[in-house]
């Protein structure tokens, strides 16, 4: 696997066996000091979610409540998020979410090449235990990670493979944040997001599906039967307002209502 630095990566490992749980990957991340981001942090945010979650957000990083609390997704943004899952009648307990990086970088600005790298090894290995059926990258820095050099305004909203996995790439819900007409299309890729989730599974194609592919493939093995199974972590108390990190924009169709599972 490559990661968004267009690096080798290295396996995250404990002593001489690899990490085998999200919770350890946790505790490592915590304790981590590959780059200088920890030394700004209040609190790692590792990720958080269902250990046998189907569906993985992908992120930017830590925002500035995120980094008080430890939580990823529990500003403005996140509130966005959860609106949306609600959408599909889902809910954050049953989905896994994670970012690039860990850690929050000073006044929120772009994380580096180097720090994405030192990341990678943790968000490669939740991925691998994970192994989701979907993953929606939240933004450009996410879908650099799959996708280097697309944007995200051409890319959002078409499913495609990468290595064997579904990849559907978003705008930021930060983007919505700053334009509300942005909303629409947030909605509308959620209604796409459920359409995938509750198609049955099929093998992954040999070539890699183009950015405005129509037909999607779906993922190799799902792991859960529908959202709602028993919570991860309690649902987040209202957190005061944040800045998120900025994102690409896309021109938005009309607003569209979502239908529940």
């Amino acid at each position: 696997m490559r990661t968004g630095a267009g690096k080798p990566n290295r396996r995250l490992a404990c002593g001489d066996r690899l990490v085998d749980s999200l919770d350890e990957i946790a505790r490592q991340v915590r304790r981590c000091t590959d780059c200088p981001l920890h030394a700004g942090r209040n609190h790692a945010v590792p990720g958080e979610g269902h250990p046998n979650a189907r569906l993985l957000f992908i992120g930017e990083g830590p925002g500035r409540e995120e980094d008080r609390q430890g939580r990823p997704f529990v500003g403005p943004a996140g509130h966005l998020l959860d609106e949306l899952l609600a959408s599909i009648g889902a809910h954050r307990s049953g989905v896994y979410i994670a970012n690039m990086v860990k850690c929050r970088p000073p006044n929120n600005r772009d994380p580096a090449p180097d720090e994405i790298q030192a990341c990678s090894q943790y968000l490669d290995r939740q991925i691998e235990l994970l192994n989701p059926q979907l993953i929606v990258t939240l933004g450009r820095f996410s879908l650099g990670k799959f996708f280097p050099g697309e944007g995200v305004t051409r890319a959002r909203g078409h499913p495609r493979q990468r290595d064997g996995r579904l990849i559907f790439p978003m705008l930021h819900p930060a983007a919505a944040l700053r334009r509300s007409e942005h909303r629409g299309v947030m909605f509308q890729d959620f209604q796409t997001i459920a359409e995938l989730l509750n198609r049955p599974p099929q093998p992954p194609s040999a070539a890699e599906t183009p950015a405005a592919a129509e037909t999607p493939a779906a993922a190799e093995t799902p792991q859960m039967g529908m959202f709602g199974e028993t919570p991860a972590t309690p649902p987040p108390a209202p957190p005061t307002p944040e800045t998120e990190p900025p994102d690409d924009e896309s021109p938005p169709p009309d607003p569209r209502q979502l239908a529940m599972f």
